[in-house]
């Protein structure tokens, strides 16, 4: 009977060797695998029975057994990428993957993603990228994850001006002027400068701003624009300045104004069928005694921009890059995060569904929770090809032994039936 015994052992070790064998294969096979997580073997001892002896009761073991695959879930390294649709994850988190049709989410740590001819990001085998969307405000649409699509692949459309910032220095030397302001005559104002502004449509025009010296620390500001050949113009308000050379609220105060002046160039018609739209003009503006010069300027309005790219910043967000110097965000990719991700069942294809024994996923934006999303970037394989070949050793020897186990345990039956001769 214990010769039989042993004979079972070394095929059991037979068997969980095999098992071991096969898992070092799948780790080398995958070693060029993006975001495949290496496993392990774990093997566990087999006690069936008891014998007695002299010494009191003793335990045989019936040899070894296959106890559980572990998935090695550590950090792989980085591989810098062509692609902006590349990403990789550092940290504990996954990718949330849907196929068309089927509500099975699906997660991956594999990043290689791209559009495709409908405008969903897909990875490889076409499962669409999950995430939230934006909407026209910019704000984060709440609710359950949807599939991340860019919808408008064509125009933008544009924007009409509706606010001018000008940081200026007006030269506190200039001459007080005595003549009554003349849009066509340069000879009525001190300085003027030029911003271009956009109507509904889109279409460019220029605003001009005139600065008239009408007293010591004060000026009048005029506005004028052209509106399909015809020039519309009028008076802006006033600019006051304290003996510093600061805005200031009142004619001769001394205390400066809590911030930039604000003045309202009125609704213009640009005689085209665009909505006329008033202007806010804010002035940051000094006068100090140099130069009068335009520091910089802004104003809110745009064209209408062609669509140039599509890429994903490091914060997860899907950004559309338009001709007009125009970026919108459109969607934000969403994170999950498991409490025993080895509790998660391989699908094919580097992906994994969650099961009871994994628990249910905590899903979010990336962070220092959930992890950090790098573009340009893929997660290689966390298979270390050097430990697998030690074990690859370690496994073929523990075959081999169990094997002489049972050959060994052969020539004792054969001694055996020999006796009768």
């Amino acid at each position: 009977m214990g010769i039989t015994s042993a004979l079972y052992s070394g095929v059991s070790g037979l068997n969980t060797n095999s098992q071991a064998m096969s898992v070092v294969g799948n780790n080398l096979a995958n070693t060029n695998t993006i975001g495949f997580k290496g496993a392990r073997t774990v093997f566990s001892d087999l006690l069936s029975s008891s014998i007695s002896g002299s010494g009191g009761m003793s335990q045989v073991g019936r040899g070894v057994n296959m106890s559980v695959v572990d998935n090695i879930y550590s950090q792989g390294t980085f591989e810098s990428t062509e692609s902006g649709l590349d990403l990789a994850i550092e940290g504990q988190g996954f990718f949330i993957l849907k196929q068309p049709g089927n509500e099975t989410m699906y997660y991956s740590r594999a990043g290689a993603f791209r559009f495709d001819e409908n405008g969903y990001l897909v990875n490889p085998e076409g499962m669409r990228v999950q995430g939230q969307s934006y909407d026209a405000a910019g704000a984060l649409v709440p609710g359950d994850p949807v599939d991340i699509r860019v919808a408008n692949v064509g125009l933008i459309q544009g924007r009409a001006t509706t606010a001018v910032s000008l940081n200026t220095n007006l030269d506190s030397g200039e001459a007080i002027m005595p003549l009554a302001f003349d849009v066509a005559d340069p000879n009525t104002y001190n300085y003027s400068c030029s911003t271009q502004i956009f109507d509904s449509l889109g279409n460019p025009h220029l605003l001009s701003t005139y600065f008239c010296k009408t007293g010591q620390n004060e000026w009048e500001w005029h506005w004028s624009a052209e509106a399909n050949g015809t020039v519309q113009s009028g008076l802006g308000g006033q600019l006051y300045f304290t003996t510093d050379g600061l805005l200031t609220d009142t004619p001769g105060g001394t205390t400066p104004a809590a911030g930039p002046i604000v003045g309202v160039v009125p609704a213009i018609d640009w005689q085209n069928g665009t909505m006329p739209t008033p202007i806010n003009l804010t002035f940051d503006t000094t006068q100090f005694y140099s130069n009068s010069t335009v520091i910089s300027q802004s104003q809110d309005g745009y064209s209408a921009g062609q669509m140039t790219n599509i890429a994903i910043n490091n914060q997860g967000a899907v950004v559309v890059s338009y001709s007009n110097g125009q970026q919108v965000n459109v969607s934000q990719l969403i994170l999950a995060r498991f409490t025993n991700p080895n509790g998660l069942e391989a699908a094919g294809s580097n992906t994994y569904i969650a099961t009871n024994n994994s628990g249910l996923p905590r899903t979010g934006l990336p962070g220092p929770e959930l992890g950090k999303i790098f573009t340009n970037s893929l997660e290689m394989s966390n298979v270390d090809m050097g430990a697998e070949f030690v074990r690859m050793i370690t496994v073929q020897r523990g075959f081999q032994a169990n094997s002489k186990i049972i050959t060994t345990v052969d020539d004792m039956l054969n001694e055996l039936i020999n006796l009768k001769r």
